[in-house]
């Protein structure tokens, strides 16, 4: 049997008197609303604000993202994470530059050819920016839509998530699509949320909501639990030569790709073993400076560091590998971007 939702009508007139005031609620310029919707991918609300701000402030249109160097954009996307997302929109941009004339694609099949858009931003851009009736479901949605329906599949198998999006499109009301997707999203980010943490007791749905009237709201949605990460050991040294700091960019592709990093050595090494690696390049460091034990998690992997703050004199320099670049500590914050992996040692750069 096909899922379906229960009687959503309470749900707009709630959202019209709930929701955020948030800056992408206030235009329907597609770019705005494209920019927000993929800075908001795995990103909470309060940590994107200032980044989108700032964003649109320095490429404020299509043309000024296709148009802009990368190191540009990798540099106002510094702390936001998953890179990727960054330069799939400018792959996108250039492509509306290129195939549209710098005027977004007012469709949602257009939309989703772009590169870095997939169903939901294609949904989101759709209903926000041009009032056409998609949906946008993300895992808040996914999660709202499975307790209204008290749906035990898992919600992230291809199957589940098709039919409870299907069971979102029928729900929505042709000429209020936009409200409407946003009252799903905005509900599962105030109201529904996972776990134990669900508030029913606010919920404009709770009466009918099949989850919380068979006492399974804390349960659902079903998910599949993710393999474990896999975990790797690194020592990072910040390497400085007077006013400069030592630093190496990783490949372009892969991850952090293109990104600015110290200078590590594999596994965590103990201060014998850093002095050791370094003596073996023929160095011996006038300072070494312990600066304790970090840990970064990305979605697969997770990083366990221990640093050193290393002090050099100019000789030593052609002893370090040659990809190596002595960037001046005051070009940091402006030209060099920089992955927030790194936070715990970013202020002994």
């Amino acid at each position: 049997m096909a899922i379906s939702l229960p009687d959503l009508s309470p749900l707009l007139p709630w959202y019209r008197k709930n929701k955020r005031d948030l800056p992408w609620r206030n235009t329907h310029d597609p770019y705005r609303i494209w920019v927000s919707e993929i800075m908001l991918q795995q990103t909470r609300v309060e940590a994107v604000l200032p980044y989108y701000a700032r964003f649109l402030a320095a490429l404020p249109t299509v043309r000024d993202l296709a148009e802009a160097p990368e190191a540009q954009l990798l540099k106002l996307w510094e702390g936001l994470g998953y890179y990727s997302r960054a330069r799939h929109m400018q792959a996108a941009a250039k492509v509306i530059m290129a195939e549209y004339g710098g005027v977004f694609p007012a469709t949602f099949g257009g939309l989703r050819a772009l590169p870095g858009v997939g169903d939901y931003t294609a949904g989101a851009v759709a209903s926000f920016a041009f009032g056409l009736p998609y949906p946008a479901v993300d895992g808040n949605v996914l999660r709202v839509a499975a307790r209204l329906a008290a749906c035990r599949d898992d919600v992230l198998s291809p199957a589940a998530k098709k039919e409870l999006t299907a069971a979102v499109a029928a729900a929505q009301p042709e000429q209020e699509a936009a409200d409407f997707n946003q009252a799903l999203i905005e509900l599962g980010a105030l109201v529904c949320l996972p776990g134990a943490s669900v508030r029913c007791e606010a919920c404009p749905l709770a009466a009918v909501c099949r989850a919380r009237v068979k006492g399974l709201a804390a349960e659902l949605p079903v998910r599949k639990k993710p393999a474990p990460r896999k975990k790797e050991y690194r020592t990072v040294l910040i390497l400085r030569v007077e006013d400069t700091v030592a630093l190496r960019r990783r490949p372009d592709t892969g991850l952090l790709a293109g990104l600015f990093e110290p200078f590590c050595l594999p596994d965590r090494l103990d201060e014998q073993k850093v002095c050791a690696a370094l003596a073996a390049l023929g160095i011996m460091p006038e300072r070494l400076t312990p600066l304790g034990e970090a840990k970064h998690v990305f979605t697969h992997l997770e990083w366990h560091m221990t640093g050193y703050e290393v002090l050099l004199t100019p000789a030593d320099r052609p002893r370090l590998p040659a990809d190596l670049l002595f960037v001046p500590r005051d070009a940091l914050d402006r030209h060099y971007p920089l992955p927030s992996a790194y936070g715990a040692y970013r202020a002994y750069m």
